[in-house]
């Protein structure tokens, strides 16, 4: 498995944009699909974003849908979430995670139950 950990949080104002950061070591990393996922106060952790080990392909929350990108370089070992035109409703804490099996032909009927090893999170807080 693998073990990431998120970086590239903060303060943003509505209408901006921040890159969130998910950096594993592990040699294995490029054979692990990734998501992003995100937990508001009093909320459910969602799954916003998720990427298949090869980034070929994508999947995406209607809620982010058009405004994020997810993308990863396997030679970094690391995991992007490009978030742009921020709105208030974004603010929450961000999270990554990997499959919890590798070589996962597609990412688009992920769930949260399908992930394993989380890192830490990092925080966003967006402003009006």
């Amino acid at each position: 498995q693998v073990h990431p950990v998120e970086s590239g949080g903060g303060l943003a104002q509505a209408g901006g944009s921040l890159r969130l950061s998910c950096a594993a070591s592990e040699r294995t990393f490029s054979a692990y699909a990734m998501g992003w996922f995100r937990q508001a106060p009093g909320k459910e952790r969602e799954l916003i974003a998720a990427i298949s080990w090869t980034g070929g392909n994508t999947y995406y929350a209607e809620s982010v849908k058009g405004r994020f990108t997810i993308s990863r370089d396997n030679s970094k070992k690391t995991v992007y979430l490009q978030m742009n035109s921020l709105k208030p409703e974004d603010t929450a804490d961000y999270y990554c995670a990997a499959d919890r099996v590798t070589l996962r032909a597609g990412v688009e009927t992920m769930t949260l139950a399908d992930f394993g090893s989380w890192g830490q999170g990092t925080q966003v807080t967006v402003s009006s």
